[in-house]
Formats: C-alpha cells, structure tokens, sequence
C-alpha cells in the first residue's frame, strides 16, 4: 500500500482518495481509513526528505490539506447517517432495539449530550465502528443537530490530526518503510482499542443519598 500511495502523493488525486475512503467508512467500518491516512502521511514524510533547496523532485502533499481532508470528510460522514438514521422510520427503529450495542450507545450519548457534554462522541471516533454506532445513534434517538454536530466536527479533527501526526512522524523518525507505517498503524489500533474500552464500559450509577441510616425514599 505504501508504494501505491507514494505514487499518488504528486497528485491532487490523494486528497480525494483519502477523503472518499473516510466518508465511507461510517457505512463500512471494514475500510481501512485511518490506515490510508496514515500511510499517505507517511509518504508525505518520506517525499519531504527528497525536496532540497532550489531542486523539487516532487510535489509534497500538504499536511494540512491532508488533515482537513480527512476531518470533513469524516463530519460530512457523520451528518450523513446521522440524518439517514432520523428519518430511518419504524424499520430502522426496529434494527436498533435488537442491537443491545445500538441501544446502550443511544442510551449514553442521549445523556452525555442533555448534561452538555459530548466527549463520548470524541473517543467512540477512535473506536472501532464506534463512530457508526454514535452517528445512527444520535440520528434515531433525534437528537438536535445543534448539540450533535460540534462534537462531530471536534472528533474528525482529533482523529485527523492524530492519524496524520502519526503517519508523518513516523516516517520521520523510523523511515519511510513498512516498519514505520507498521508502528504507527498500531499505535492508531491501540488508541481505538482504549476508546473501546471506555466507551463500553458502563456509566457510573449514582448512590441514592442516605437519610437517617437508610437511603431516601425508603
């Protein structure tokens, strides 16, 4: 993969790759987005160290672009199934009560977002399929868009920047190789396997207050 994205690194053509791939990934958490991200900033790492003063071999891929890229493709994605998942109808509905995974995620960011505070849609970015499960969550729990789409646009950047900062010091510090792509796409994994973790991981219930020895409303 390495090699075919470095051949696509002198080309506008790499923004639209990456930017399609990260659209689609809401609808097919199998592809490889952040991969794709990461290899191209590799690539971008690797093509920086042959330009020298006065003499461009090749046109560097702006790491910037790259990151904006990958960041509204991955909100445009989000707004996407967000939408199909509100006017999903009874069906829909339907599909989500059988999932207890739909269900509980529905269920927490239902709260996260009504006591003002979205950072569960931040880290179920870096999870597996977990910004899939948020986005339709959200969509057919009908959620304002208004309390949905500032943490979106928070986590396709976090998610971005991070992606692309890994890809490209990697290549900077182990070399454009598959060894430094490797290292980098685990350290991605390890970051979605965390966020997994916590985003399963059962809310916090609260103690209902004693009053005399026995808890209120005993």
């Amino acid at each position: 993969m390495l090699e075919s994205v470095g051949a696509l690194t002198g080309s506008p053509w790499i923004y639209a790759v990456v930017a399609l791939s990260v659209l689609l990934d809401v609808f097919l958490p199998v592809l490889p987005s952040g991969v794709l991200v990461i290899t191209a900033a590799t690539a971008a790492a690797a093509s920086s160290t042959t330009v020298t003063a006065g003499e461009a071999t090749r046109q560097v891929p702006s790491l910037l672009v790259l990151t904006l890229c990958a960041a509204t493709a991955s909100v445009l994605g989000d707004l996407v199934a967000y939408r199909l998942a509100w006017r999903g109808g009874d069906r829909l509905d339907r599909a989500i009560a059988r999932s207890r995974r739909l269900t509980t995620a529905q269920e927490r960011l239902g709260a996260a977002l009504s006591r003002g505070g979205g950072a569960l849609v931040v880290i179920a970015r870096f999870a597996p399929a977990g910004r899939s499960v948020v986005s339709l969550g959200a969509g057919a729990a009908h959620r304002k868009v208004r309390e949905f789409l500032p943490w979106s646009a928070l986590a396709g950047v976090a998610w971005a920047g991070y992606s692309v900062s890994l890809g490209y010091f990697g290549g900077q510090w182990l070399g454009a190789s598959w060894l430094g792509t490797a290292v980098s796409v685990l350290a991605l994994f390890l970051a979605g396997a965390l966020a997994a973790l916590v985003v399963r991981r059962p809310p916090h219930t609260r103690r209902a207050p004693v009053v005399n020895g026995a808890p209120a409303g005993s």
